[in-house]
């Protein structure tokens, strides 16, 4: 079963690192700060909806008593 926070896990890593390509780039430093940190928030918050429905549906376990 996959694990939803393993997952947002793995994409603020993939964020974190594409932000320090970025910077070491010199992209960030001509993008501005407000917009940096506004790309940031939205990736962040994509990353939250595909880990919350990568969660998938419930199985319900019934059980026979006799």
């Amino acid at each position: 079963m996959e694990r939803p926070g393993m997952y947002l896990i793995g994409y603020v890593l993939l964020i974190c690192g594409l932000l320090a390509a970025l910077w070491k780039m010199g992209v960030l430093s001509s993008i501005g700060t407000t917009w940096s940190v506004i790309a940031v928030v939205i990736a962040v918050g994509i990353g939250i909806m595909f880990a919350v429905t990568s969660r998938g549906g419930r199985d319900d376990t019934q059980i026979d008593r006799k």
